[in-house]
C-alpha cells in the first residue's frame, strides 16, 4: 500500500509539472506570436490592413491609390517602426479588409495592424488591442432631405441599412430585440459602407445608420449632395483607433508615440483640416465636418480609452 501511495503522490506531482511546463510553453508560445516587431524583422514585411470604401478614413480613390485620414496616420505609424527596427527599406503589404474580416485577419498573422474605421470598445478589447484614439464621433443616420425623418423614433417599421458587422448592427439589432413588432426595423446589411449607401440612394431604405464622419463621406458619393442630410440624436459616443493585436506592447508603443506626437505637435489639427474641410479624392468635394470639442479634447489629451 506504501508503494501505491508513493506512486500515485508522484504521478500526481508528474501531471502537475507537466501541466505547468505545458502552460509556460502555451505563454511562451502566445507571447512569441504576438511579438510582431520580431514577425516584421524576420520577414522584412509589415503586413497593414485598409479599407476600400471608408470615406475619408481609408478608401481607393483610384486603382491602387489607397487614401485617408486614418491611412495617412497607418503610414506615419508605418516609418516608425522602420525606424525602430532600423530597417528603411522594409516592404509594406497592403490587404483589404472589412468589418467582418478585420479581427480574423489580424489574429491569424495575415495583417499587422490596420488604421482604418474600427471602433474601440470593451467588447473587441478581449479580442485585439488598440492604439491611442485617432477619432471621436456620434452614430447618426442619413437620409433624404424631404423624408421626413429626423431622429430615430422615426425608424418604427421602416427599412434601414447599416454595415454588416460594426457596432450600428450590433445595437440596431437590439433596438428591434427590444421593440413591439409592429415598431421593429427592416434591416438590411451590407457588405461594406459604400453597398449601404447605395442601398440608401436607391430607395430600398430610408435611413443609413452609421459613424457620423462616415456617413459625410458616402454623401460626397450623391449626385446631389444637398439632397441628403445627416440627422439624429447620437445613439452613443465612440472612438476610432488602430487596431493590433493583443498582449503586444512593444508594438503597441510604438503606434501610442507616433499618435501622440502627431496630436500633441499641432500636426494633426492640419490633417484635419486636409480630410475633413478641404476638397478630397476623388471627387474634389468637401466634407465640411467642423472640428468637434471631442476631437480638439483628444488631440490636446491623447489617449486609448474606451468611452463604451
Amino acid at each position: 500500500m506504501k508503494t501505491l501511495h508513493t506512486t500515485r503522490r508522484t504521478l500526481r506531482c508528474l501531471t502537475m509539472a507537466a501541466a505547468g511546463a505545458l502552460a509556460m510553453l502555451s505563454a511562451g508560445a502566445q507571447a512569441q506570436s504576438n511579438d510582431t516587431l520580431a514577425k516584421i524583422k524576420q520577414s522584412g514585411v509589415i503586413s497593414v490592413g485598409y479599407r476600400e470604401s471608408s470615406i475619408p478614413f481609408s478608401y481607393e480613390a483610384s486603382s491602387g491609390n489607397i487614401t485617408g485620414y486614418s491611412q495617412e496616420i497607418s503610414n506615419l505609424i508605418v516609418d516608425g517602426v522602420k525606424k525602430k527596427l532600423g530597417l528603411s527599406g522594409l516592404q509594406v503589404k497592403l490587404t483589404p479588409i472589412t468589418s467582418q474580416n478585420r479581427i480574423p485577419l489580424l489574429q491569424n498573422g495575415t495583417i499587422d495592424f490596420e488604421c482604418g474605421s474600427t471602433t474601440n470598445n470593451l467588447e473587441r478589447q478581449k479580442q485585439v488591442a488598440f492604439s491611442n484614439n485617432i477619432f471621436i464621433y456620434g452614430m447618426l443616420m442619413l437620409v433624404k432631405k424631404d423624408a421626413g425623418i429626423k431622429d430615430f423614433p422615426d425608424l418604427k417599421g421602416k427599412t434601414v441599412v447599416t454595415t454588416a458587422g460594426t457596432t450600428e448592427d450590433r445595437i440596431l439589432q437590439k433596438m428591434n430585440g427590444e421593440a413591439k413588432d409592429a415598431d421593429k426595423m427592416n434591416l438590411i446589411l451590407a457588405k461594406d459602407h459604400g453597398q449601404a449607401f447605395l442601398t440608401l440612394e436607391s430607395g430600398r431604405a430610408v435611413a443609413f445608420v452609421m459613424d457620423e464622419p462616415l456617413l459625410y463621406g458616402e454623401r460626397t458619393k450623391a449626385k446631389n449632395q444637398n439632397d441628403w442630410v445627416v440627422v439624429g440624436t447620437p445613439l452613443q459616443t465612440e472612438t476610432y483607433a488602430c487596431m493590433m493585436r493583443k498582449d503586444d506592447p512593444a508594438f503597441k508603443k510604438v503606434a501610442d508615440d507616433v499618435i501622440a506626437d502627431l496630436m500633441t505637435s499641432g500636426r494633426a489639427g492640419a490633417l484635419y483640416k486636409k480630410w475633413f474641410l478641404s476638397p478630397i479624392p476623388p471627387k474634389g468635394l468637401n466634407l465640411n465636418y467642423p472640428m468637434t470639442e471631442g476631437m480638439k479634447a483628444l488631440y490636446a489629451h491623447p489617449n486609448d480609452k474606451a468611452i463604451q
